[in-house]
């Protein structure tokens, strides 16, 4: 059996807006928010808090204009700045028990070896906002969640505020943010994202979600991984499936050698379809088995071949039609979060690079299905952080939205009630090539 490992910390930007809405402390805000924090740090879950300023920051450097009359964008900042800081200093004295002794205000000076579940940020230097500091936390310490709270419940087309037809979007790509945003900063600007925070995270590839940070109980959604309310900003569309990639906005990934593509890329996917097909009969040896995201169906047809009663789901339609004619029989049209058969049916049910594919929020979802659906084991290989192998041949693969390290997965199938991790009972190769988890159904 599988223990957990400490998870990646979570990186939260929580808006002044929420912190001092009116110029005035928040208190129901932050007794929500401690409560909130401490229940998921009891779950495992670490975090880092960016504290922005709000209008309290907006009110000092409306003081000092009015004062001296006109004051230089770094001296706006600087108000701001040190605003950030006086709420770091309370979130950090409302969580003290819990979080680092040493509130982060130089984001040069990182963190090493840290044991507290929690560390406070503030703001950093003149000419961006906490929300770029947030995202350099997001890089420096490998998060791979970003949630920005705000006092709205998604990002919309236009100023909600001052337009009434203003559209909520759910999914929003890079560039379509820094359309939304601009690209240039102002002291005290409104915006979902900095423009400059933008840049960066477009920069990083990283994955952003912005959210009402009064709705603790959706908070608490895209935490945990379940279906939620806000906007995900990515630097892709996801809205296709893995073969119908037309989505992508950008340069797709692919091989680093063309001699990769055109001679050994064929030969390979058959051999890793062969080698997986006599692992899964020699050391699970089940009657029945599906594929869920099966392509084109090579595995199916080498384990029909080994004797094992194979079938597929795959949402492509696409590689559906690429399938051999006595494969393509037993594939069935259909999506990982609602697998088109009955409880209980296959002694295996198996998903190959498929998860890391999935929206953040579709995950715990498809998981709960492959289960479902299966009468005995469930085997899951995932293209994780770890798996450094694949980074000598190819480039990077921008579909997969999903790419976290192992401890990740192991903490969403050790948390399952109805399946043990088995961590013996396949032969495995190390994490530098694939990782692999194969769960029991109690």
């Amino acid at each position: 059996m599988l223990k957990p490992q400490k998870e990646d910390p979570i990186i939260i930007s929580v808006g002044g807006s929420l912190i001092v809405p009116q110029g005035e402390v928040n208190e129901v805000f932050l007794k929500k928010l401690n409560i909130f924090i401490r229940e998921q740090v009891e779950r495992g879950k670490r975090f880092f808090l960016v504290a922005g300023a709000g209008k309290i920051g907006r009110k000092y450097r409306d003081a000092g204009k009015a004062v001296i009359g006109s004051m230089t964008d770094a001296d706006l900042d600087w108000l701001g700045i040190h605003t950030t800081r006086l709420n770091a200093h309370l979130l950090r004295t409302i969580f003290s028990d819990i979080a680092h002794p040493r509130i982060i205000e130089n984001y040069d000076k990182k963190l090493r070896n840290w044991k507290e579940p929690i560390v406070v940020g503030a703001g950093w230097k003149p000419g961006w906002s906490t929300d770029y500091d947030a995202v350099i936390l997001a890089r420096d310490y490998g998060a791979n969640l970003m949630i920005n709270l705000s006092n709205i419940d998604w990002v919309y087309d236009n100023d909600p505020n001052k337009y009434k037809d203003a559209k909520a979007i759910k999914k929003l790509t890079w560039e379509e943010m820094e359309k939304l945003v601009g690209n240039k900063w102002s002291p005290g600007i409104n915006a979902p994202l900095d423009p400059i925070a933008s840049q960066l995270a477009h920069k990083l590839n990283l994955t952003v979600i912005v959210t009402n940070g009064e709705n603790f109980s959706n908070l608490k959604k895209i935490v945990e991984g379940d279906d939620f309310k806000g906007t995900v900003i990515m630097p892709f569309k996801i809205d296709a499936s893995f073969y119908d990639r037309e989505y992508y906005t950008g340069k797709k990934g692919g091989y680093k050698h063309r001699i990769t593509e055109s001679l050994f890329g064929a030969f390979f996917r058959r051999l890793a379809a062969l080698y997986r097909a006599l692992v899964i009969k020699l050391f699970i040896n089940p009657k029945t088995c599906l594929d869920v995201g099966c392509g084109r169906g090579i595995l199916i047809s080498y384990l029909r071949k080994l004797g094992v009663e194979a079938y597929g789901v795959e949402l492509s339609k696409t590689a559906m039609e690429l399938a051999q004619d006595d494969i393509r029989s037993y594939i069935k049209e259909g999506d990982i979060v609602n697998i088109p058969f009955e409880n209980d049916r296959f002694d295996l049910v198996l998903t190959f690079d498929v998860l890391e594919h999935l929206d953040r929020s579709k995950i715990k979802q498809a998981i709960d299905e492959t289960v479902r659906v299966s009468k005995k084991h469930i085997l899951h290989k995932i293209y994780t952080v770890e798996n450094k192998w694949i980074t000598y041949f190819h480039k990077r693969d921008f579909s997969r939205v999903s790419v976290f390290q192992k401890k990740y997965w192991q903490h969403i199938f050790i948390e399952l009630h109805s399946v043990s991790v088995l961590r013996n009972s396949l032969f495995r190769l190390p994490s530098f090539f694939e990782t692999i988890f194969l769960l029991k159904k109690k």
